[in-house]
């Protein structure tokens, strides 16, 4: 009789064993909750701070941003390259092409357009960094008549600018004008690139 109740015991050695089997896969399978949750969190985390940082990094590279353009200026007789950015323009290479050849200088650009004149003043381009909203007159007249005879051949023969420059962070942009003289159409006259491109010394616009 008392062997009949013990087998009846519901903590008998067998049920003991698998009360605890099924603890144990419990325990497990809350363990593998908990290390997926954790990874979810971790994975968050990290696309939180990578957004974050990208933000960032967009914020700081709009705060260095420049932006250059240049063209005629007829009121002032010359030719202006103008920084309409908000941060600085490091120039790290130009060229000016007459007749879709190579200038080094505009003493160079004038004697093949046939245009010299008697007197004219130029500032340095090449190399030169632009500070926000800077002007520099890459070129000007001191006589009317020099400018208009400049200007009237400039607008056919003077067949390409390109003035290659970077932000303080790195970023490049290369500005390529074919009609720096005269009318601009609505083209984008600016873009991305990796780095400036080295140029032989033959081909370089230096003034």
């Amino acid at each position: 009789m008392s062997e009949e109740n013990h087998d009846q015991n519901p903590s008998t050695p067998a049920k003991i064993e698998r009360r605890q089997v099924r603890w144990d896969a419990m325990a497990a399978i809350i363990a593998s909750l908990v290390g997926f949750l954790a990874l979810l969190v971790a994975g968050y985390t990290a696309y939180i701070a990578r957004y974050t940082a990208d933000v960032q990094t967009k914020q700081v590279q709009a705060q260095v941003w420049p932006w250059l353009v240049a063209g005629n200026n007829d009121n002032e007789r010359s030719i202006e390259v103008l920084n309409k950015g908000v941060g600085p323009a490091i120039v790290r290479s130009a060229q000016v092409f007459v007749d879709g050849k190579p200038q080094p200088d505009w003493q160079h650009v004038l004697k093949a357009l046939g245009t010299a004149p008697h007197q004219y003043s130029q500032s340095t381009l090449n190399p030169n960094v632009l500070t926000p909203g800077e002007k520099v007159p890459a070129i000007q007249f001191a006589d009317e008549d020099d400018y208009k005879r400049f200007r009237a051949a400039a607008v056919t023969h003077l067949t390409l600018v390109d003035i290659c420059y970077c932000s303080t962070l790195g970023e490049c942009w290369m500005y390529s004008d074919k009609h720096a003289v005269g009318y601009k159409s609505l083209a984008q006259l600016v873009t991305p690139v990796g780095r400036c491109p080295k140029l032989p010394d033959k081909v370089i616009f230096n003034n």
